[in-house]
């Protein structure tokens, strides 16, 4: 039977926001003997902030909406032909992002450069930072949908606040001059201000058969490439092969 002080706490942790603040009996039997009022007192506020971080990183993650989850540690780095692994966790301690640069991943289907994305923008997401992940399909697309809804310029502003913007699957699809002037300019807001993620299957000379701007792609490619890392991830062995029960490409 819950007890009057019970109910007490309970009512005073809703009222304050405190919700771990009901586990106070748990935090109790963790304490040393000769532990004091002044340690529970810290153990407990411990607990409220660890659960409360813990809490805004899968708003963070759910907000990223990534496909699926993928971790640096469940990569293979083995299989990268043109990185090694120091370089990888160095790019995992996301100090790219906050100098404002840039990734682009170049290479061949199956090569594990959306593993690699998710990997990186989890780590950012990690760190507290906020990150959108989007196909360039799906981002295509919904930049033509806020448009024709008179929702451009929120999208835009929500675009631009997020420190850390995936595009993923830049390679599939010919866009159109309208679609290609939406892009360009959401990527041309983020030079030297925020950061984004690339991914390709085509070299930068064959990009022009996805745009219909010759001018705009070679622009879009020094804003894309000015204080960036170009990571080389062709394979004659690719990464998916290796590992063909993960969804990687």
């Amino acid at each position: 039977m819950i007890n009057t002080k019970d109910q007490i706490v309970e009512h005073y942790a809703k009222q304050l926001r405190m919700p771990t603040f009901n586990r106070y009996s748990d935090v109790i039997r963790q304490l040393d003997a000769n532990q004091g009022y002044d340690d529970f007192l810290v153990a407990l506020l411990k607990t409220e902030l660890d659960a409360r971080q813990e809490s805004k990183i899968s708003r963070i993650i759910k907000t990223a909406k990534f496909p699926y989850l993928k971790t640096i540690d469940e990569l293979d780095c083995s299989q990268f032909e043109h990185m090694t692994e120091p370089f990888i966790n160095e790019l995992a301690s996301c100090d790219f992002v906050s100098k404002r640069q840039n990734i682009v991943m170049i290479g061949n289907p199956g090569t594990g450069k959306t593993h690699l994305s998710i990997a990186l923008g989890l780590k950012a997401c990690m760190n507290g930072m906020n990150v959108k992940f989007y196909t360039a399909a799906n981002l295509s697309n919904e930049l033509i949908e806020a448009q024709e809804y008179k929702k451009l310029l929120k999208l835009e502003k929500q675009l631009a606040s997020c420190e850390l913007l995936i595009i993923d699957e830049l390679s599939y699809l010919t866009f159109n001059k309208h679609q290609s002037e939406l892009l360009f300019k959401v990527i041309a807001d983020r030079a030297e201000r925020r950061s984004v993620i690339v991914s390709t299957n085509l070299k930068f000379s064959d990009w022009i058969s996805m745009f219909e701007n010759t001018t705009m792609v070679t622009a879009l490619i020094d804003r894309l490439t000015f204080r960036s890392h170009v990571l080389n991830m062709n394979s004659d062995n690719p990464y998916r092969a290796a590992h063909s029960q993960s969804p990687v490409t």
